[in-house]
């Protein structure tokens, strides 16, 4: 009796689904499409090779960490700025976008999760261009021929776009992965960004883990400005690191601008600490104009001071102008705040000029 118990709650329960559930038809956008809607059959990567000869489209959505708007842009970041729009897939170079005033917005609940919607151009049986767009985003297919595939999972979704990403490089299949919530994409843009890869291929990996990968991808680029080899990537990974909104990645572009080995990467940290220009940016740039070895830092170092929000900088460049012991660097303070148009700045030099 307990052994037919247990079946019967067993078969009373309800089936587990995967959280966020996603969606059983294409995006409510999507239009000028010749669609075909159907679940996966075996691995994504099949899929693409079974595609015939002429171009078509494959789409699938994605949970995604993005809360903004994905469409038509060469950023994420970037496209948060505006409505989504209508995106045409075809004739596409960098995407093109309208404020979408003639189609209606769909409803969402405030908790909704979102979705990643990724298209992928196919032809003989090869990827030749894709795209990732929110799921709100209108998206006109040109007439092509397009199978919407329902539910395929985030493992397969990655097991397709991370060869991409590294092929040719491509910064949308990068930004396709990034925008997956899983955190398999951590661990693929790690893959794509570690030593061996090309140079251009780990820049732009570096970018997407800054821009959306949160606390995991900060951790990341951490660890590669203390210890990669490569000066140029550090470079770039200092850039990525501004890009990220955790908040020690201040923190961390501090402790490049001091403790770097190479000139060049602790003037471009000093850079972006300026536009940032958060907490102890100031003072780390200062820092690095009185005790840097360096007078090429220090003369970078000066530029950040003059790249400071509202004027910040202007006081302390004077007193560069001023005081500072190494002609060189009183030079560039000179030349930077006549540059500002900054009404303290150009009384200052008019008082300097009437000097005998």
């Amino acid at each position: 009796m307990t052994t037919v118990a247990t079946l019967l709650l067993v078969l009373a329960a309800p089936a587990v689904t995967s959280w966020p559930p996603l969606p059983e038809g294409p995006p409510p956008g999507l239009s000028n499409a010749r669609l075909s809607v159907r679940p996966l059959a075996g691995s994504l990567a099949d899929e693409v090779r079974a595609a015939g000869v002429g171009p078509a489209w494959i789409g699938y959505a994605v949970p995604s960490l993005k809360h903004g708007h994905m469409c038509c842009y060469d950023s994420v970041r970037g496209s948060q700025r505006r409505p989504c729009g209508m995106c045409r897939l075809e004739g596409r170079q960098g995407g093109t976008w309208s404020d979408g005033s003639d189609r209606p917005a769909p409803v969402r609940l405030e908790n909704d999760s979102p979705l990643a919607v990724v298209m992928l151009r196919v032809d003989h049986g090869r990827v030749g261009r894709l795209g990732v767009y929110s799921d709100d985003c209108g998206l006109d297919a040109g007439d092509l021929p397009v199978l919407w595939l329902k539910a395929v999972p985030a493992a397969q979704s990655l097991a397709v776009l991370e060869p991409l990403a590294a092929s040719v490089p491509s910064d949308e299949a990068l930004a396709a992965i990034a925008a997956h919530a899983d955190p398999a994409a951590d661990a693929a843009l790690e893959r794509l960004v570690a030593p061996g890869r090309s140079s251009k291929l780990r820049e732009q990996a570096a970018f997407w883990m800054g821009e959306s990968r949160g606390r995991r991808g900060y951790e990341t680029l951490r660890r590669l400005v203390r210890e990669d080899k490569d000066s140029e990537f550090r470079e770039h990974a200092v850039f990525a690191l501004s890009e990220s909104e955790v908040p020690e990645a201040q923190d961390a572009i501090i402790e490049v601008a001091r403790t770097d080995t190479d000139p060049d990467v602790r003037g471009q940290a000093l850079f972006w600490l300026a536009q940032k220009a958060g907490r102890g940016a100031t003072a780390a740039i200062t820092r690095s104009i009185e005790e840097d070895p360096e007078t090429e830092v220090k003369k970078k170092a000066v530029f950040a001071l003059s790249e400071l929000p509202g004027g910040e900088g202007v006081p302390l460049l004077i007193g560069v102008a001023r005081a500072n012991r190494n002609p060189a660097v009183r030079e560039q303070a000179f030349f930077w705040l006549g540059q500002s148009e900054d009404p303290r700045a150009l009384d200052f030099i008019a008082d300097v000029l009437k000097r005998p």
